[in-house]
């Protein structure tokens, strides 16, 4: 039996999303910017994918903007705007607990003479709101949240900070990183306020390598590549078509059943969060208690490092991570999500993150729970030794 524990990393693609990305290499060929019959074939096939993407995030179809990945949207939307702003201000407001390809962005920017503010965490991993009000100034451009932490899955409160922007006189733009969020919950960008939010195909059983960006009508940025005029000429080069038809594939299957797909993913959670606690001594969770996501379960195994628990579950096919799959595989370093929550070293060394999928069977529960409690029963009594 198999148990894939790792679906915040990427989750398997659905058949259909397959099916559509091998006819887009084997028939659909042509080029969408192409003036004939194949082109505009392609073109069409293009359009109806942005659509679904759209039609998710309850926007407008020109209001999505095509991109490599959820990294890149991420880049673009921090870059485009800094390059469309810089006459207005040098301040930016983030977390500390921002994915890296948020995090390395800032860093960069810091070297350059930009003001950067980080907020702080609580415990449960939430920013605290006076913060956020206390260094809103007016030569504040971007703030930049994200909705889900990855690493723990805590929900920050997005909407909360939209009201607090759309009451300034002179309002910075609003970025979110929904990356964690999408497609496990309902998010309208247009409703909150957010001006510029990004998305990947690969946590929706999609394919890897394409992602979206959703932006503002009316909303200022600059393009940070340059060459044609695809994508309204934000984000020029000849479209990933495979990778877009298989987003839209994968979206479609979750517009009509996310509701479903969010109930069942939070059942599956809670059932195996129970059981673990019920089954396996001394373990805690890490995140917040009741903003949080209905996929993620961060939990800290003491006495054990994660990484070694991570592999000694592959013996029994199941599969797990000990942080963000962008940074895990740098040993050296521990999670500065749970650093800056104040867990002591013990618990940050011995945290393993279990994120499920509407894929997941019920019966994946009792084995995997099984296997973690012999698993971590037999690591503690090598480690007496």
């Amino acid at each position: 039996m198999e148990a894939y524990f790792d679906n915040s990393a990427t989750t398997k693609p659905k058949g259909e999303v397959v099916d559509i990305m091998l006819k887009s290499l084997t028939n659909y060929y042509g080029n969408p910017s192409s003036l004939h019959k194949k082109g505009v074939e392609v073109e069409k096939l293009v359009k109806n994918a942005r659509k679904q993407v759209a039609k998710s995030l309850y926007a407008k179809p020109e209001e999505i903007i095509f991109t490599s990945g959820g990294t890149e949207a991420n880049n673009l939307a921090i870059l485009g705007t800094i390059k469309a702003k810089r006459r207005e201000g040098k301040k930016i407001i983030t977390t500390k607990i921002e994915h890296p390809s948020v995090l390395n962005v800032y860093k960069t920017l810091e070297n350059k003479g930009y003001e950067v503010v980080y907020l702080d965490i609580d415990k449960y991993g939430m920013i605290s709101i006076e913060e956020l009000k206390e260094n809103l100034t007016h030569d504040t451009i971007l703030v930049s949240i994200m909705h889900v932490n990855n690493e723990v899955g805590t929900i920050q409160p997005i909407e909360e900070v939209g009201k607090i922007l759309k009451s300034l006189k002179k309002r910075p733009t609003f970025h979110v990183d929904a990356i964690q969020s999408f497609g496990k919950m309902k998010i309208s960008p247009q409703k909150i306020g957010i001006d510029l939010l990004s998305v990947s195909a690969h946590k929706i059983h999609g394919p890897k390598g394409v992602g979206a960006l959703y932006i503002k009508k009316g909303t200022k940025i600059q393009p940070i590549v340059f060459g044609g005029s695809q994508e309204t000429g934000i984000r020029s080069g000849t479209e990933n078509v495979p990778g877009i038809l298989g987003f839209g594939a994968a979206v479609s299957d979750f517009n009509d059943k996310i509701q479903e797909h969010i109930q069942y993913i939070k059942n599956f959670r809670e059932k195996f969060k129970e059981r673990l606690l019920e089954q396996v001594k001394d373990i805690r969770v890490n995140g917040h208690e009741t903003c949080y996501a209905p996929h993620i379960l961060n939990i800290s195994f003491s006495g054990i490092r994660g990484e070694v628990l991570l592999h000694y579950l592959e013996q029994y096919n199941i599969y797990v991570s000990t942080g963000s799959a962008c940074s895990s595989n740098k040993k050296s370093s521990q999670s500065h999500v749970l650093k800056n929550m104040k867990l002591t070293n013990e618990d940050i060394e011995g945290a393993i993150r279990f994120s499920f999928s509407y894929t997941n069977k019920m019966e994946e529960i009792d084995y995997g729970v099984e296997k973690i409690k012999s698993s971590v029963e037999e690591l503690r009594m090598i480690i007496k030794r």
